[in-house]
């Protein structure tokens, strides 16, 4: 009876093109543009879909570069332009609709901003990393900590996994301390891989 009362170990997690069993050193993400959502792929399946247009554009690769643009000009008032309620915020450009689109970690998950796209485009315009930004793959990542902004371009399921870890652990109005405590450890994690833009990052 013991072996039926005791836990199944979770199923491995595998690639949804191929199959095969992911493991860390091979586990990438596509972006299925389609769907809008992020995909598990494997590293020989990932490599199929870096080049734009491949396999007609339905699935795209997400990068892993990181870059810093310690150099911008985005101030206080540049942020409070953008009226999000939160210190944090990530923009993609959606290719299809080919206009950005503002997201922030919430209790409910990424949310939406509804401003309008004018303003960010505005804002962003103090950053050289916007005109970096490769369309569903990337997103621009602000935050606003202890009277000073961050930029940084970064992949977009990096994103993601922030808004999955806030959403796991906030607590209260403003997120509470472990909240709090974790967005610092993604921050560090980030600015030490950032890099700044060389001549072949554009795009």
């Amino acid at each position: 009876m013991r072996r039926f009362r005791a836990p199944v170990p979770p199923a491995p997690e595998r690639c949804e093109l191929c199959g095969v069993v992911l493991a860390e050193h091979n586990h990438r993400h596509l972006v299925n543009t389609e769907r809008r959502a992020l995909a598990c792929a494997c590293t020989p399946c990932a490599l199929l879909f870096d080049r734009p247009g491949a396999g007609a554009g339905q699935f795209r690769t997400v990068p892993d570069r990181y870059l810093v643009d310690p150099g911008h000009a985005l101030d206080d008032a540049a942020w409070n332009l953008l009226q999000i309620p939160v210190g944090v915020v990530f923009f993609l450009r959606h290719a299809d609709l080919d206009r950005l689109v503002a997201l922030y970690p919430s209790p409910a998950g990424a949310t939406e901003s509804e401003l309008d796209p004018a303003t960010w485009q505005t804002v962003l315009a103090a950053s050289r990393l916007a005109g970096l930004l490769r369309p569903d793959v990337e997103a621009l990542l602000l935050r606003r900590s202890e009277g000073r902004i961050d930029c940084y371009l970064v992949p977009v399921d990096v994103c993601y996994e922030l808004v999955g870890r806030m959403r796991l652990l906030w607590q209260g109005f403003d997120g509470g301390a472990e909240a709090r405590a974790a967005l610092t450890e993604f921050f560090s994690k980030v600015a030490r891989r950032a890099r700044e833009p060389k001549e072949d990052d554009r795009p």
